[in-house]
């Protein structure tokens, strides 16, 4: 379940947090109300946010000693949630300028369609919102050519074309079908029959199993046309890829029980005079004695397919298909992973420099990204030098590509990236958009992560995470005390955590908190056979994971043995709950929109994942045994839960079971629920109040402190 990646399964990549809850138009649905703290209780003064921060080194003083989570920080949720827009996707226009699609807090969440000028300008008009909901992440929601967009409304899920620049309202390309049932995602024009051919997910006789399809959308003329189904008849696809040298197209597909990086496989289709599929050639993924998950194919300007898979190895590496011999040659082999995994459409992890034979690249190797360039005729390869040490998406001009990325100073951001004429070095480095423009003030507040390596359960076996230590400036910790920890679990689970500049951590570290973010067994980013530890063992790998990385920093003396608290979204809401059901490592914890009980969620859960938890858990008994909810009275701590009412990944009613059971038995307990809010929350109201309620929570029942912030903390079952 990627989050917003990332899944419950996200994936997400963090989502932000948010403004105000009580003083906003739009309250968000409580399940508790706020109660009236007795004085003991009460958080104290309130936490402006200077401009620019004061700090205790900028005046010549010492640093002043104060408990841990007490401190005072600029960095307030306020900061927080207005600071992160999320972006979802990135492409080239005509004239060689980005577009891209940003998530706005303060508009709701709203993607917004964006292009790249001397102050950039929205392309879409703001009753419209450029987002998908196939395969319920959506992903690959718009594409460009020329000067024509054409993207998926969020409201209707209809397809639009709009001219850059034109003063008109965009122009549906798709039926009105009266509802939202019917989803278009990844999408790529077509030169050779002037149409836009898209993955389409048909949700109007299932909304648990929709009909996924391939198909072709008419752009000439002034009629709205039925879609012209291509290829059907497999359960899911994806990158439909078109040459634009000779009429054919590349596609992935894949079926249950398969995730697209268990197995699937890559076709090539050859088009006839009439615009249909006839020949068909599966290029990778066919042999049964040879399990691979190819992806994201591209055809070069001279009309070579390259594509991303994992076979042999176990690491995605790119490779080439040689047509007339049929063979699959390696254009980069390296024990590192050049693509991620397809929770979402639209993943663009290398591309091609102009018309040359150079294609710019990714990796990710041992916790950090590197870019290169390699010439595929010669294989010569040449590592890039970039403030960045994680990226993502890239695309690419001549001699120039852009690029998603960020480092542990750097928030999440796009940069233009110049190369010299050999294509060799970087000569010119510049941001062109960024998620929290303004971070920079906070810099002294920043902690800077750790990479840890610790010792897992089994015998001999490693797993990673970032650790966090508490960072202020004007604070430090009280002599022979040390700092309560917020171990994070990220979603997914098949995801990865990363060492970036993300102010939802230096929240809590910079109030005196350690934080660490944990890479458990069964993430991504270390190769296939790292990421099927978690094969049939969900519950038990990434528990034991979590759990083995608080004590062994508890061993280091880092932190706080008896204020070990834990948290994660949607999979890692799951692991949350799951530590403190079967395990007494940690004191408190907070499900954000997690999994109680997994059977239940096999059963109410959207096609992409309706056989993913099968693979992660196995059999029945262990469905039963692994589900927090069948063993309420194993609890030992009080429990948050958050939860968005319109949750199609994790129905609602999983929170509320938690919650009513853990109420029952006595156990400290408090439920948020919002309403408007999917998988993730989008609204920059709802993600403060999470990130407050979260810090109050753990501060009143395991912290010992008072929170420097003002925040009234709402009523706590069993407790106030």
């Amino acid at each position: 379940m990627a989050t917003r990646l990332a899944s419950i399964f996200s994936p997400a990549r963090s989502p932000g947090s948010a403004p105000a809850h009580f003083l906003h138009r739009a309250l968000p649905r409580f399940r508790h109300r706020r109660a009236c703290p007795s004085p003991s209780r009460m958080s104290s003064s309130s936490a402006a946010s200077p401009a620019p921060p004061a700090t205790a080194a900028a005046g010549g003083d010492k640093p002043a000693a104060a408990p841990y989570g007490s401190w005072r920080s600029p960095i307030t949720a306020d900061v927080v949630s207005g600071a992160e827009r999320r972006l979802g996707g990135i492409a080239l226009a005509g004239d060689g300028r980005l577009l891209w699609i940003e998530g706005r807090p303060e508009e709701k969440g709203r993607m917004v369609i964006v292009k790249e000028e001397d102050r950039p300008v929205d392309v879409i008009p703001q009753e419209f919102a450029a987002r998908t909901l196939a395969q319920e992440y959506g992903g690959g929601a718009f594409a460009v050519e020329k000067s024509v967009v054409v993207f998926s409304n969020y409201k209707d899920q209809r397809l639009y074309k709009q001219a850059i620049g034109s003063a008109g309202p965009p122009v549906p390309v798709t039926p009105d079908y009266g509802a939202p049932d019917i989803s278009y995602a990844d999408g790529v024009f077509d030169p050779h029959f002037g149409r836009y051919v898209t993955v389409m997910e048909d949700r109007r006789k299932s909304s648990l199993n929709p009909t996924t399809t391939i198909a072709a959308i008419n752009l000439s003329g002034d009629d709205v046309c039925e879609p012209k189904e291509l290829i059907g008849g497999n359960d899911f696809y994806a990158f439909p890829r078109i040459d634009h040298n000779k009429m054919r197209m590349a596609w992935i597909e894949w079926s249950h029980p398969n995730m697209p990086w268990d197995k699937s496989e890559l076709w090539v289709g050859y088009f006839t005079e009439s615009g249909d599929l006839a020949k068909r050639v599966c290029v990778a993924g066919g042999n049964p004695l040879l399990v691979e998950s190819p992806t994201e194919p591209k055809w070069s300007p001279k009309g070579e397919l390259f594509f991303v898979t994992d076979r042999g190895s176990g690491f995605w590496n790119i490779y080439k298909w040689v047509e007339q011999t049929n063979e699959i040659v390696p254009v980069y082999a390296l024990d590192a992973e050049f693509t991620r995994p397809l929770w979402v459409f639209g993943i663009s992890s290398y591309d091609f420099l102009g018309n040359s034979n150079h294609i710019i690249f990714s990796y990710r190797q041992q916790g950090r990204s590197y870019v290169g360039v390699i010439d595929y005729d010669s294989g010569s390869v040449s590592l890039l030098d970039i403030p960045f040490s994680d990226l993502s998406n890239v695309i690419a001009g001549d001699d120039y590509f852009y690029i998603e990325g960020a480092s542990a100073s750097i928030p999440m951001s796009i940069a233009k990236v110049t190369l010299n004429e050999s294509k060799t070095k970087v000569i010119n480095f510049s941001i062109v958009w960024s998620s929290s423009p303004d971070v920079v003030q906070y810099k002294p507040f920043f902690s800077t992560p750790e990479l840890v390596e610790f010792p897992t359960s089994k015998p001999g076996q490693k797993a990673y995470a970032y650790f966090y230590p508490p960072s202020n400036p004007n604070f430090q910790g009280l002599p022979d005390e040390k700092p309560p920890l917020l171990v994070k679990t990220h979603g997914g689970p098949t995801a990865e955590t990363h060492a970036v500049l993300d102010l939802s951590v230096q929240y809590w570290t910079s109030r005196g908190w350690a934080y660490v973010d944990v890479n458990y067994g069964g993430s991504t980013g270390y190769g296939r056979e790292y990421r099927e530890r978690l094969l049939e063992k969900w519950g038990i790998v990434d528990v034991d994971d979590c759990c083995s990385c608080a004590r062994f920093l508890v061993e280091s003396g880092k932190v706080d043995g008896q204020r070990l608290c834990i948290t994660g979204r949607s999979a890692g809401g799951y692991t949350t709950l799951a530590a403190l059901a079967f395990r007494d490592t940690f004191k408190a914890g907070a499900s954000l929109y997690g999994v109680g009980d997994l059977t239940l969620l096999r059963a109410e859960t959207h096609k992409f994942e309706s056989h993913y938890i099968d693979n992660l858990v196995g059999n029945e008994k262990a469905y039963y045994e692994r589900s927090p909810i069948n063993f309420v009275d194993q609890f030992t701590c009080p429990v948050i839960l958050f939860q968005g009412l319109e949750d199609k990944v994790v129905p609602p009613d999983q929170a509320q079971k938690i919650y009513k059971a853990l109420k029952e038995k006595g156990l400290p307990v408090a439920l948020v629920e919002y309403e408007g809010e999917q998988h993730g929350f989008r609204k920059a109201e709802n993600i403060k109040f999470t990130l407050e309620q979260q810090m109050v929570f753990f501060a009143r029942l395991v912290g010992k402190f008072e929170v420097a912030d003002e925040i009234t903390p709402i009523k706590i079952e069993n407790f106030d």
